[in-house]
């Protein structure tokens, strides 16, 4: 691929009206000229000396010729060629100047030579500059990454990159059409800290890249429809939520979503945070992709995937039994009919209690909890580890699991009975457990049906499963004082 760039200006030739042209994203040409002198990406050809709608070119020694736009005289006026190479091979361009066009038997042989003309289908071909405008409309610098071609006395390009995944359920929600989903989607912030020289914006590029379609083409994998979109980022070092993006517009995004390897773009954006948010264009399709955002300055980039942070309440002190209210009695005299006379509920009898309960819920689907699930709800409840529940304790989980049905019903948000799995980070975040990516991936693998959905009862053993989980680890990093990793013995 040519490593060009278009200038804005007027026009030795008028461009038609109708040519598709894509202009060099605002910048002046003497603007352009400097930066390129300065970065030594490109370089001005000295045989053509440049003007307002010069195109400028890198010459690669392995290349036997170079990206250049020489003229001819052809019918006493001078016509401007341009050679181009197709990356693919074989196939050429067929119009004026193509291979064997009438046009080359005006122009001598010692002409023909010096322009390296030749009549083969190696996918390498000259067309009129006027022909190149009209056919092409995008023209790209196509390298390594934009550091790999500077040396080190040259001004460097800042480079950062993000490896991330969209999974199904969980982190794969589709671009901005889909409300609902969108905000799971991987939120990356970037901090624009340092403006251009001479400027008030500060320029950047963003490429996505989807990763490893080309190897599971085997397998039945296209290529998916990518894009991203840059939101103003509200301050919050946290990973925002659906009515952020209900209520405020992006800053800036993709051209387009489309399906290609790389989507990359270039901005300008005033100096601040912004939230950069990768898709695809439709929710459920899974990935893996490479972000990586290139500035001109100093820009800082965090993953907003957020650390994990859990927080447990401590349980309520029992209420005096003088000094019990009239609900507190009834739930008494409820307790000492289920637990009988040890006044102690075992796991077969919190089975038989919460299915008959749960199951006259209208509003929630329910499957019977098993024996297996009760007898976790006693481990996490048990202080005394004789594996039943006292009064105490039943009560504790009793107010628990009002808790969390309130949770299910408001995160239910169809009032199907169910709870979709991309909502399932908003109601453990609301239970006490922000947890990253990963984990929730996992849990949503673990927890969630073929259609994405939860039932209470799923959303109930795993929020079990997660504070029986959490109040292990914090007793036993008690002597760790960062409290983020533990030490077991085979005991433990």
């Amino acid at each position: 691929m040519p490593y060009l760039y278009r200038a804005p200006g007027p026009q030795k030739h008028p461009v038609p009206k109708d040519a598709r042209i894509t202009h060099s994203s605002g910048q002046s040409f003497e603007q352009l000229r400097q930066e390129c002198v300065q970065k030594g990406v490109l370089f001005e050809d000295a045989d053509f000396p440049a003007n307002s709608s010069s195109l400028f070119y890198r010459e690669r020694p392995q290349i036997p010729f170079v990206w250049k736009r020489p003229g001819v005289n052809f019918q006493g006026q001078k016509t401007e060629l341009i050679r181009v190479r197709n990356p693919w091979g074989q196939v050429e361009w067929k119009g004026s100047w193509s291979d064997s066009s009438s046009e080359w038997h005006s122009i001598g042989a010692a002409e023909q030579k010096r322009l390296c003309h030749t009549a083969l289908d190696d996918g390498e071909f000259w067309m009129a500059f006027r022909d190149f405008k009209a056919h092409f409309d995008k023209v790209e610098i196509c390298n390594l990454t934009p550091d790999a071609l500077e040396e080190d006395a040259l001004h460097k390009w800042e480079v950062t990159v993000h490896q991330g995944s969209w999974v199904r359920g969980s982190t794969a929600g589709g671009c901005r059409n889909f409300l609902d989903t969108f905000w799971t989607n991987p939120q990356i912030k970037l901090s624009l800290t340092e403006k251009d020289e001479g400027q008030e914006d500060c320029t950047f590029l963003v490429a996505l890249m989807q990763k490893d379609r080309r190897k599971l083409k085997r397998f039945g994998a296209d290529m998916l429809t990518i894009g991203y979109t840059i939101y103003q980022s509200p301050g919050k070092d946290e990973h925002l939520n659906k009515n952020f993006f209900r209520y405020n517009a992006s800053q800036a995004r993709s051209k387009t979503f489309i399906n290609l390897r790389e989507v990359s773009d270039r901005f300008k954006l005033p100096p601040g945070e912004y939230i950069l948010i990768p898709s695809t264009f439709e929710p459920h399709q899974e990935a893996d992709f490479c972000l990586r955002i290139f500035s001109e300055k100093k820009a800082i980039t965090q993953d907003m995937d957020g650390d994990v942070d859990i927080e447990l309440p401590e349980p309520p002190k029992p209420t005096p039994p003088g000094q019990e209210t009239e609900e507190e009695l009834q739930f008494r005299a409820l307790f000492e009919q289920v637990a009988g006379e040890d006044m102690e509920v075992t796991a077969e009898e919190l089975e038989y209690v919460l299915n008959a309960v749960l199951q006259k819920k209208k509003d929630l689907q329910f499957k019977k909890l098993s024996l297996i699930s009760c007898k976790n709800i006693i481990s996490l409840m048990d202080t005394s580890g004789n594996g039943k529940l006292e009064f105490g304790e039943f009560t504790v989980f009793w107010d628990k699991l009002k808790k969390w049905t309130n949770l299910f019903l408001q995160f239910d948000t169809d009032k199907s009975g169910t709870m979709s799995s991309y909502e399932l980070r908003s109601a453990l975040k609301a239970a006490g457990f922000q947890l990253s990516h990963h984990l929730l991936q996992l849990i949503v693998l673990r927890y969630a049906d073929e259609g994405l959905q939860l039932g209470f009862d799923d959303f109930l053993n795993c929020l079990v499963r997660l504070e029986n989980a959490s109040r292990v680890f914090q007793a036993l990093s008690t002597k760790n004082k960062d409290k983020e990793f533990i030490h077991l013995n085979i005991n433990e």
